[in-house]
């Protein structure tokens, strides 16, 4: 399986790519994980390449070829969607964070995000960042995904927590697991 996450700057992509690798490695897979850091402290644009099977040489995915891509904001699921295999899944965030130029006025915020997102893949949206607020604080939007996904994929709950619980830090611990949780229940809408 290929998975690309995709998000801005301090939404914890690199956290989640983690979490799903110490996952995969727990149920005997191969796992590579590239992290493309760019622009991140910036608030610029992240992408993690995550490769999970069977003797996997390359870490990174190439366009075309992701069974998943999980977008923590709007643009960048716009930017990335063609990365996706036709019949692939877009498991995106609908948060919207402002980038620089949209800030300083020098251009517009995309509109109709979810209609321009019409490729041959499933789509599900989720408002991660307000489930995440819920569970307790809004930084936990990427563990929220990664409960909405472990739900679409039908992955073990019960691993994904302990992958979870191994890679999170003792004291955000809870925190991650109600996120988590609220992920995981909500994906049961979509």
């Amino acid at each position: 399986m290929d998975i690309l996450i995709v998000g801005v700057g301090g939404q914890g992509t690199l956290l989640a790519s983690r979490i799903l690798g110490a996952y995969a490695y727990a149920v005997n897979q191969d796992v590579k994980l590239n992290e493309v850091h760019g622009m991140s402290q910036r608030g610029g644009s992240v992408v993690t390449h995550v490769r999970v099977g069977v003797n996997i040489a390359s870490p990174t995915v190439s366009a075309g070829d992701a069974d998943i891509v999980l977008a923590f904001e709007q643009l960048e699921a716009m930017r990335y969607a063609h990365f996706l295999k036709k019949g692939g899944s877009l498991v995106v965030n609908t948060q919207k964070i402002m980038p620089m130029g949209v800030i300083t006025g020098q251009c517009q915020y995309p509109t109709n995000t979810e209609e321009r997102l019409n490729g041959e893949y499933n789509k599900y949206f989720i408002d991660a960042e307000s489930l995440a607020e819920q569970a307790g604080n809004v930084k936990a939007v990427n563990v929220v995904m990664i409960g909405a996904l472990t739900r679409i994929l039908k992955l073990d709950e019960k691993v994904m927590k302990s992958a979870i619980e191994n890679t999170v830090p003792a004291k955000f611990l809870e925190l991650n697991i109600q996120a988590f949780e609220s992920g995981y229940n909500y994906g049961v809408q979509l």
